[in-house]
């Protein structure tokens, strides 16, 4: 069995290590194979993904030297698999990964899980969401996404991790870790200022710690960044919570999620 992740530099993990993936062309294949989520690609875009505008003289040839190249790497690194993983299909080309094989997947998994957990799962919504951010070990594909396939499914899962870590926030403040959760939650509003709920989420946490001019200050600076960057307001839920936080309103020690949404 392999382990795929993309959840940073791509890696491959056998039974005795990881294997090593080498050339950009053949991590690009790679890379374009397993955001497909087990659907074939076609060789026209595999091309684009790998050489751009500087397409080889005779693509088909060199597409299938590369197949080829990537069928053996993966047939020496599971001696004991009768199938090839790679296999072609009349709209293209196919990396067979097994459920529990791509890091990417179960992250999703778990994020859309939590999405539709109660709010009586919050400790348990919380540690699997630590679990699975703890996957990530930097930007997908280690920031090498070549071509287009690659850049959005990257967009994609940095969507998705932006969705746990607002998810993971919430049950955490509704079990009332509001303390506990402060750096993590003024390092994510710092890191995405445009990010709204970050800073719903912060200044929450502020307020229900004592802080509650903190919290007043996050949003004093969050309306000029917003009114500097994009010449916009900030949005109603936004406002909501400076007001609630205004009038000592009690709903904010309580169900964060429900709350803000509440709120909005």
């Amino acid at each position: 069995m392999l382990k795929f992740s993309i959840l940073g530099a791509l890696q491959i993990r056998t039974v005795s290590g990881p294997a090593e993936i080498s050339g950009d062309l053949q991590r690009t294949l790679v890379q374009a194979l397993l955001i497909s989520e087990g659907q074939p690609v076609s060789g026209e875009s595999l091309v684009e993904e790998m050489w751009g505008d500087a397409v080889p003289d005779n693509q088909a040839n060199a597409l299938q030297a590369h197949v080829s190249r990537l069928r053996r790497k993966l047939r020496g690194l599971e001696p004991g698999r009768a199938d090839s993983r790679v296999t072609m299909h009349p709209s293209g080309y196919r990396l067979t990964v097994a459920e529990g094989e791509l890091d990417a997947e179960e992250f999703v998994r778990t994020v859309r899980q939590a999405e539709a957990a109660s709010p009586g799962d919050a400790a348990r919504t919380a540690r699997l969401l630590g679990e699975a951010l703890a996957l990530w070990r930097g930007p997908v594909f280690g920031g090498f996404a070549a071509g287009t396939l690659c850049q959005l499914a990257g967009a994609r899962y940095e969507e998705y991790r932006m969705r746990a870590m607002e998810l993971r926030f919430d049950a955490e403040l509704r079990l009332g870790r509001h303390a506990a959760v402060l750096a993590e939650l003024a390092e994510a509003h710092t890191n995405h200022p445009l990010r709204e709920r970050f800073c719903e989420q912060l200044m929450v946490a502020l307020y229900c710690s004592g802080r509650q001019a903190d919290a007043l200050d996050v949003f004093r600076r969050m309306r000029r960044h917003l009114d500097d960057e994009l010449g916009i307001q900030p949005s109603p839920a936004l406002r909501q919570v400076e007001n609630a936080i205004l009038c000592h309103d009690p709903a904010l020690a309580g169900d964060v999620r429900s709350t803000l949404l509440q709120l909005a």
